[in-house]
């Protein structure tokens, strides 16, 4: 998509979380499309695992995301209370916050109850208390989330985010050039300067 940072995140990735939280300041002032998908799909696709899947890499997962947040000055990540977890419904969510204007508000919203504040992602509670903060009609939402084109939808963007040669999130493309990784916005930014 030329002239805008495309931003593939699940919500079940924290370091999408990281990401969502400077992105659009760091880009600034290229616009930022909110690409949500589903990661289990894509390390399916490229037979990929997350992090939370390797003990190494588990046990040293929260030293990381705290480093992380002390040097970005956020709050310490709080894990919702099981992980790995899905977040398909909270996806789908943002695939209607999006289409209904406010997916900008809704996503931080969301990556802040998961990651802030160890909130569920799959309680419809907590989603519905999320969409309402956001401004949206929190049952209208879920119902449509929960119908069969936004499955599809999620599912789409999964199989184009692989296709485009994605293998985890966060993902970032500047046209067909991508960037994996929420310590490669550096480099993201370095590519749109060079493009100015």
């Amino acid at each position: 998509m030329s002239g805008a940072v495309e931003f593939f995140f699940d919500f079940m990735s924290p370091y999408s979380y990281l990401a969502s939280t400077r992105v659009e300041a760091m880009v600034h002032p290229t616009p930022v499309v909110w690409r949500p998908c589903f990661l289990p799909g894509i390390l399916r696709a490229t037979e990929n695992r997350g992090p939370a899947e390797i003990p190494a890499k588990l046990a040293h997962l929260m030293k990381d995301l705290n480093d992380w947040t002390e040097h970005l000055g956020l709050p310490p990540v709080r894990l919702p209370e099981t992980v790995p977890f899905l977040a398909t419904q909270a996806n789908r969510c943002a695939l209607v916050a999006l289409d209904e204007g406010k997916g900008g508000p809704f996503i931080t919203a969301m990556f802040r109850a998961i990651w802030r504040d160890g909130r569920s992602a799959s309680d419809p509670q907590v989603l519905s208390e999320v969409l309402t903060s956001a401004g949206l009609d929190a049952a209208k939402v879920l119902d449509l989330a929960a119908g069969q084109p936004m499955k599809e939808r999620l599912k789409a963007a999964t199989d184009e985010a692989v296709s485009r040669g994605a293998f985890g999130v966060p993902a970032f493309f500047i046209g067909d050039e991508m960037f994996v990784g929420n310590d490669r916005l550096d480099f993201v930014v370095r590519r749109l300067a060079r493009a100015r």
